[in-house]
């Protein structure tokens, strides 16, 4: 038999339910990172959904009417749509199972997703390519050695800028990545190019143990936009128009593959 469960509405608006959805975020330790995409994401929701609106009065059809006014916005791609609809069913789901408004199904569209061109060979000797230490800039050089490094272990950008340089174990040829997108702690093998380059790399980084591996001109912590910029005008001197170093992840994994490796 089943349980007689009973639906008590509230009077919580949209708004009020987002800052508690923000506050479940951070007690269930999401990663700061996504935090902050949901709290961007929502603030896109909110130009289409009413602060004001109480949850218990959101339906399907206020779900489908969101939908359509995303698609209406030409400024939108399908994967922007794409991502804030998402965000917005898993915010509706939290409202459900704090039983706030009463259950329905959400149905997400489908996202036109491009695949990631990746860096061909030509491009990718021009990025490979050791400049003269004598005349580069010590940015152009880190530039250099993170171009070499990316390609070496496949890592994501947020692991990159929070590698300290007691991370790397010369003496058993890994990286400790401690910072990761799922939280759990990685080891990755170093080949004896890349443990060539990094000897040298730290010769002119030089700091202490707990310092970051790759730092701004000043040795500390790269910021996200500093590292984008940095690699952003390194591919251009190369005459490389493609940028992005999430490309250098999808090129390593292409690699990867055709060397016949195994993704999983």
């Amino acid at each position: 038999m089943r349980k007689i469960k009973m639906f008590v509405p509230n009077d919580k608006t949209f708004v009020q339910g987002c800052e508690e959805y923000l506050d479940n975020c951070c007690a269930r330790n999401l990663h700061d990172g996504t935090i902050k995409h949901y709290r961007d994401s929502i603030r896109q929701i909110q130009k289409y959904i009413d602060g004001d609106m109480y949850i218990k009065d959101i339906t399907k059809e206020t779900f489908d009417n969101f939908i359509k006014a995303l698609r209406n916005n030409k400024n939108l791609n399908s994967m922007s749509i794409y991502t804030y609809s998402r965000d917005f069913k898993t915010i509706l789901n939290f409202f459900m199972r704090r039983e706030y408004l009463q259950t329905f199904k959400v149905q997400l569209m489908k996202a036109d997703k491009k695949p990631i061109e990746t860096y061909s060979d030509a491009e990718l000797i021009r990025l490979l390519k050791k400049p003269n230490l004598q005349h580069c800039s010590f940015t152009e050089y880190k530039s250099w050695v993170i171009v070499n490094f990316l390609l070496s272990t496949g890592i994501r950008q947020r692991s990159l800028m929070n590698i300290q340089i007691k991370d790397i174990d010369f003496d058993n040829d890994v990286v400790n990545i401690n910072v990761t997108k799922n939280g759990k702690p990685l080891i990755i093998p170093l080949n004896s190019d890349i443990i060539k380059i990094l000897k040298e790399y730290l010769k002119y980084r030089s700091g202490a143990p707990e310092d970051y591996l790759f730092c701004n001109v000043f040795g500390k912590q790269l910021t996200k936009s500093t590292l984008y910029h940095q690699m952003y005008e390194y591919n251009k001197s190369r005459g490389v128009n493609k940028t992005g170093l999430h490309r250098y992840r999808h090129t390593f994994a292409k690699k990867w593959v055709l060397m016949g490796g195994n993704l999983h």
